[in-house]
């Protein structure tokens, strides 16, 4: 009787009543406070929120740090970074989950495990390691994809349906292996080596979903960069968020945001090569239609050209009566040229013949030395003289004469 008054008696609380009851107590018990510890997860929402991890070696506790605080803010929180958050102990209602409203936050230095990430960084960046002179190129059209990670990962889920989805016909092989915890760092190094010695394909994806920076620390070790740039197959390491950056991401031939991006980054669209080679179809045929033009263009050219053996003669033939006509006809007025040319000389000869003189009445008188007296100063009394006629001549004897 006294269980049932006492039970009457109880108030009976609804959980979000609980809840609120308990956000109240927690916010009136721990008002706003310095909270000091390494940011671990940092995760910027695309609303501008940011939320994160905040702890120590020895526990962890959730933050949210909201828009308009976050703008407020003068520098970028980043992974590992260790800081003093002014933060409001709360519990979040829809989830029951503990958290801090962080209201602002200053730094206060590198948490270790940021610290040996940096000097790591360090180290193998002066030893050239992480030199773009040593990256290869990733393959546009790999004949096989290898896939690096754990069986279990949710990454692996993602790489191969984005394979899947963008060309199936590109063979995968997933080579299993430990990628968090203890000793992880060495099986991702040898499993490296496993599918370099097996040269099964072209390019390999390192790969694994996001974390804390505990979670990912097996991508921090130097065993998996050196073996990473040991490799002699392309690697593109695709590992936890946008927002997170490994040693791998550095020593990796390709570095990829997301497993996601990684898989989209080395596997061509069947879509899209089937656009391209159907684009290089249509020019392929206008080239070749083009060329065939072409050659129909040069044949009607020579056609032009092309004359029947029968019709060339027959043309050699005109052309050959035509010169045969030409030089008849230049022969014809050279010949009536030169025989006006005789005729004329003819004429002057004609003219100038002393015997035609004589026809006409004329003589030609000569001295006994054969001279032809033209003077009669120039002959002597008694001097013989010869006289030629046009028909005999007459022999006389100088008697008288005058001037």
């Amino acid at each position: 009787m006294n269980d049932e008054l006492l039970r009457e008696a109880a108030p009976v609380l609804s959980v979000s009543a609980l809840l609120r009851s308990v956000r109240d107590t927690l916010e009136r018990r721990f008002p706003l406070a310095w909270i000091s510890g390494e940011i671990s997860n940092f995760r910027p929402a695309s609303s501008g929120h940011w939320y994160f991890t905040l702890k120590d070696e020895a526990a962890q506790v959730d933050c949210v740090m909201f828009r308009s605080r976050a703008a407020a803010l003068d520098w970028q929180p980043a992974e590992g970074m260790r800081i003093e958050a002014r933060a409001l102990v709360t519990l979040y209602e829809p989830r029951g989950r503990f958290q801090l409203n962080v209201e602002n936050m200053r730094q206060a230095g590198l948490g270790p495990l940021y610290e040996r990430f940096l000097k790591l960084k360090a180290q193998l960046e002066k030893e050239g390691l992480f030199d773009l002179s040593g990256k290869r190129d990733i393959p546009e059209f790999p004949r096989c994809i290898g896939v690096v990670t754990s069986l279990q990962a949710a990454a692996l889920r993602d790489v191969l349906t984005t394979l899947r989805r963008r060309n199936a016909s590109i063979p995968v092989i997933v080579y299993p292996v430990q990628v968090q915890g203890e000793g992880a760092a060495a099986k991702i190094a040898s499993m490296l080596a496993i599918a370099n010695a097996r040269a099964e394909c072209d390019v390999l994806l390192l790969v694994r979903g996001g974390g804390s920076i505990e979670d990912l620390w097996q991508f921090n070790e130097e065993a998996v960069a050196r073996a990473i740039r040991a490799s002699a197959i392309p690697v593109v390491v695709g590992v936890g968020h946008e927002t997170d950056v490994t040693i791998a991401d550095f020593a990796a031939d390709l570095r990829a945001p997301t497993p996601t991006a990684a898989a989209e980054r080395v596997s061509p669209s069947r879509e899209e090569l089937l656009l391209r080679v159907a684009g290089l179809a249509q020019r392929a045929t206008r080239e070749a239609l083009r060329r065939i033009e072409y050659a129909m263009q040069s044949v009607d050219a020579l056609a032009r050209r092309l004359v029947h053996p029968r019709e060339r003669l027959r043309t050699s033939r005109q052309l050959l009566e035509q010169w045969a006509a030409r030089l008849a006809s230049a022969t014809a007025r050279r010949l009536d040229y030169f025989s006006a040319q005789l005729a004329q000389l003819k004429s002057s000869l004609v003219n100038l013949n002393p015997g035609a003189v004589l026809e006409r009445g004329y003589s030609l008188t000569r001295n006994a030395q054969g001279e032809v007296v033209v003077d009669a100063s120039r002959v002597a009394d008694g001097e013989r003289l010869t006289t030629t006629l046009a028909k005999g001549w007459i022999e006389s004897e100088v008697r008288n004469k005058g001037g």
